[in-house]
């Protein structure tokens, strides 16, 4: 394992990712479920086993009305950055002490214009066709209808549609952390007219391909080069990016100089244990701008295939479709169930549930995205708690590279629709995401409410939460249903 940057802790000579998963979750528990907190820390098979574990800290936060989810957040952040470590020219130090060292090749800001009108109209694009208008809000209703989306998420794409003076972002610095994501908002904020600044690992093909899209949009992108770099607009890809894993103080220092408000918009991925270095960095990132800029706003995406609680209306579809289902489910249900000794095709919820559990873990996704994209969640609960305008919205299951290079992952998705899950293509998904986006910077913030209800407020889970059968036991069945269509 690497052993630069931002690394995990040594524990009896190595550095160990199921010791820091096991400690950080227990760590979370300990105050508001301590049975639960022991029975992380016993856990002997976490790469396996850790599903039950994520889902217990969703569980444990609905006590108190909720608010002991805002404990169970402060308590797993103040551990991750405890526990985690970084290294440099000094040595190791402690996570949150990275900022201290020197910076000795400062960041510079190369600039790129786009040359387009704005669009003044949120457009979303499906199946090969632009949707706009009365025509796209007849398709937020039918995924309304079929419960793809929340009624929130409709309303708030209904609003943007009504005001779409709201698109024009460039009175912000919407700071794009994994500009070459697939699923994040640079493109259609770019499209719109907005000012993006964008950081990235220092690859010349994925900064081609950004500097592309900025290059043909009607937005401003802004982004980091090495001080002292000769460049020209034909090879400033060759020289653009920063790694995030191992310049954390460079980067620091050069947001702290962007000018503007700040929208600090967490989209990175990596695969395996780099998933949780690079998003632990982003997080020890957003605390150090947050001190030095209070009014930055955060973003983030959360993933689908996760523990959420549910309201009661979505866990009232589900019943409902269980109940009441089509003529050829009626027919084969009872022989699976009866074959698989009622292992698949199990109800989603319990009846009457209000919230209900939804669990839509993949287990092949392993701890390390679990606690990723927990820490993520985490951050945006404490920090709603301290004040800070923040958007965090559940995206649709979608068909990125991530997941179509995985076969299983693949058939899956292929097969989902068999079970009312609808799978989004990536231009889709980044372009509604970011229109709920637009709509959290430019509406006045709710009240606060129990987190899991904030949570809940704009997602599109794809069908997953209302769907009639818990997800993982209609899986097997869904990869098997698509192994041709992932084929093709």
């Amino acid at each position: 394992m690497a052993s630069s940057g931002v690394v995990f802790p040594e524990v009896d000579g190595r550095r160990s990712t199921s010791a820091l998963g096991r400690g950080v979750v227990a760590d979370a528990l300990r105050e508001v479920d301590p049975v639960g907190a022991a029975a992380a820390e016993r856990e002997t098979n976490w790469r396996q086993d850790y599903l039950t574990h994520f889902r217990r800290l969703v569980e444990a936060g609905l006590l108190r009305d909720g608010e002991a989810a805002v404990d169970i957040a402060r308590a797993g952040l103040d551990s991750l950055h405890g526990r985690m470590r970084a290294t440099g020219p000094g040595g190791e130090v402690p996570l949150d002490a990275v900022f201290e060292q020197p910076v000795d090749v400062p960041f510079e800001t190369a600039t790129v214009r786009g040359t387009q009108r704005p669009a003044r109209e949120l457009t979303l694009p499906l199946h090969g066709r632009r949707l706009g208008g009365d025509e796209l809000r007849r398709q937020l209703d039918d995924w309304l209808w079929r419960g793809i989306m929340e009624p929130s998420a409709t309303e708030a794409v209904h609003e943007v549609l009504a005001n779409p003076d709201w698109l024009d972002l460039s009175d912000l610095r919407l700071v794009v952390l994994g500009a070459g994501a697939e699923m994040g908002p640079l493109r259609s904020v770019l499209s719109w007219g907005g000012e993006v600044v964008a950081v990235d690992l220092p690859r010349p093909d994925l900064w081609r391909r950004v500097l592309d899209v900025a290059g043909d949009s009607a937005g401003t992108l802004h982004l980091p080069v090495p001080g002292g770099t000769v460049w020209s607009g034909g090879d400033l890809h060759e020289h653009a990016g920063a790694d995030l894993l191992h310049s954390l103080p460079a980067v620091a220092q050069w947001l702290r100089g962007v000018e503007g408000r700040l929208v600090l918009g967490n989209y990175v991925y990596a695969d395996g244990a780099t998933n949780v270095r690079v998003s632990t960095a982003v997080d020890a990132l957003t605390q150090e701008l947050v001190r030095h800029r209070p009014d930055s706003a955060l973003a983030f995406l959360a993933t689908p295939t996760d523990v959420f609680a549910v309201p009661g209306d979505a866990v009232e579809h589900s019943t409902r479709a269980y109940r009441e289902p089509s003529r050829g489910m009626r027919l084969v249900r009872p022989a699976v169930r009866a074959v698989s000794a009622g292992r698949l095709l199990r109800r989603n919820y319990a009846p009457g549930s209000d919230p209900g559990i939804n669990d839509s873990f993949i287990p092949q996704q392993g701890p390390n995205y679990a606690l990723a994209k927990r820490l993520q969640r985490w951050r945006a609960t404490t920090a709603r708690r301290d004040g800070l305008t923040v958007s965090l919205n559940v995206a649709p299951p979608t068909r990125t590279r991530s997941v179509v290079k995985n076969r299983a992952l693949a058939s899956a998705y292929a097969g989902a629709h068999r079970f009312g899950i609808e799978v989004f293509e990536p231009a889709t998904s980044n372009t509604l995401m970011a229109a709920l986006l637009v709509h959290d910077l430019r509406t006045a913030p709710t009240p606060l409410q129990a987190p899991w209800r904030e949570e809940a407020r704009g997602a599109v889970h794809g069908g997953l939460w209302r769907t009639p059968y818990d997800p993982r036991s209609a899986l097997g069945l869904a990869v098997v249903l698509g192994l041709g269509g992932a084929r093709g």
